[in-house]
């Protein structure tokens, strides 16, 4: 028999600091990749990055630990992080960049 899979969890960050134009967007799609957690990430007008994350509570956890830090040119100074109880609109197969808002 299977092992059960881990229940989903869903969280929403915002990223504050040096985060936009040092390939943090993009580093947050391979690092989800690599994690297995679904979701989107996009920059902000006011230069913050806002992201969602959906997937087994370890790799979540392990994803919002990383946007702590994120790739090594970025310089972030705070991680907002809210909870969700799933997302309200359907995900893509796979963690997708999106447009600036």
């Amino acid at each position: 028999m299977p092992p059960a899979s881990a229940p989903a969890i869903t969280r929403h960050l915002l990223v504050r600091g040096r985060v936009q134009g040092v390939y943090y967007r993009a580093s947050t799609v391979e690092a989800a990749t690599r994690l297995g957690v679904l979701g989107w990430v996009r920059n902000r007008r006011d230069g913050s990055v806002e992201a969602l994350l959906h997937g087994p509570a370890d790799a979540v956890e392990a994803l919002t630990a990383w946007a702590r830090q994120g790739p090594p040119a970025a310089q972030v100074s705070e991680v907002l992080v809210r909870e969700q109880a799933a997302p309200g609109e359907p995900l893509a197969a796979s963690f997708v960049q999106r447009e600036t808002v």
